[in-house]
């Protein structure tokens, strides 16, 4: 019997269909073929010159900018949905706002070599990545227009990353907080100031406990299958620590989120054979003194990456209604990633 979820967090219904439920093998057909070689994709080592400038890039020193050499680079979006230059204006059309389109729109290549996602990186290049991504969310922040900032990926071309399938994932930096991420600013204060403590530790604690919607688990991070999963196969991760800036972590802290990245992805990659994907990282928004800031922002929130692999379509129910339709309850999703053979460190 089909089964409603309330998200603790956001308030929103989801419907566990488990009378449409499906197995991995189900979901395969939406599953991309994916290219072995792409001589024209502008993101492989030796067409850097098909990308604008880079604003920075890991290549040994000595090297010239933009040749080749580099293991990370990133560069401007060729297609930016927002632009850095200009001034930061927000004016009135009657009673609608309109506001400069201003911000920034970053590519960081995550590999030299036509490869397509992180299950094909080491943890030693998805450490660099991070190492590269930290940097660049930190400079940014400088950047007193800015009040977020949105990292994600988009893998295979139901996921919209276009005919290129290079391993990459996007930055933008935003004048304004993004209304997803607002809600759940605004759903982690309203538990705070009522418990007290911040719910996503709290699910932490529940789902360590009951060990029945974790999928891989290391000393410092847990993926997981959100108890009102709104798609088959979604993953958090989340740190163990309470943390609620991504850019804070320490070393080994990046080493093991290095380590559960590749293990999760290399399940993903196993269980439900490469399917298309969407990542997105909700961090705390930069900190900038206005009215009304709430100022436990540091104890309520909770930074998480969030794993839709795109399995199905959402139609004219789920538009219309706001539910999401779930053929594969979490609990079977977790059970299929603990099974899929990558090892798996115990707790730490």
């Amino acid at each position: 019997m089909p089964e409603l979820r309330k998200d603790p967090l956001m308030g929103r219904w989801v419907i566990i269909s488990t009378e449409r439920a499906k197995r991995p093998d189900e979901f395969l057909p939406l599953a991309p073929v994916l290219p072995e070689t792409e001589p024209d994709c502008p993101f492989c080592e030796g067409n850097e010159s098909k990308t604008p400038p880079e604003i920075m890039a890991v290549r040994p020193a000595g090297l010239a900018p933009n040749s080749r050499g580099w293991k990370v680079r990133v560069v401007p979006s060729i297609a930016p949905v927002l632009r850095i230059e200009g001034k930061m204006e927000r004016r009135p059309q009657g009673i609608y706002d309109v506001a400069s389109g201003i911000g920034a729109h970053e590519v960081i290549v995550e590999t030299p070599q036509h490869l397509p996602s992180l299950s094909h990186l080491t943890q030693e290049q998805i450490q660099q990545v991070l190492e590269v991504t930290l940097h660049r969310m930190t400079d940014l922040e400088k950047d007193q227009r800015f009040k977020s900032v949105l990292l994600f990926k988009n893998v295979g071309e139901n996921a919209g990353s276009g005919k290129t399938q290079h391993a990459r994932a996007q930055l933008i930096a935003l004048p304004v907080i993004p209304v997803r991420l607002k809600d759940e600013l605004h759903g982690a204060n309203q538990y705070f100031q009522l418990k007290e403590r911040c719910i996503f530790c709290d699910i932490l604690r529940q789902e360590l406990d009951a060990q029945q919607r974790l999928a891989v688990e290391t000393s410092h991070f847990v993926a997981l299958a959100p108890f009102a999963s709104r798609f088959p196969f979604e993953l958090w991760i989340l740190p163990k620590g309470h943390a609620a800036d991504f850019t804070k972590m320490t070393p080994h802290e990046k080493g093991d989120l290095a380590r559960i990245l590749q293990w999760t992805f290399l399940k993903l990659s196993r269980v439900l054979k490469d399917p298309p994907y969407n990542t997105i990282l909700h961090t705390a928004p930069y900190r900038r003194a206005k009215a009304g800031a709430w100022r436990t922002i540091d104890q309520d929130f909770h930074w998480h990456l969030e794993i839709m692999p795109r399995l199905t379509r959402v139609a004219g129910f789920e538009w219309g209604s706001g539910f999401y339709i779930n053929p594969t309850p979490p609990e079977e999703a977790a059970k299929f990633m603990k099974e899929a053979g990558v090892p798996v460190m115990s707790r730490g």
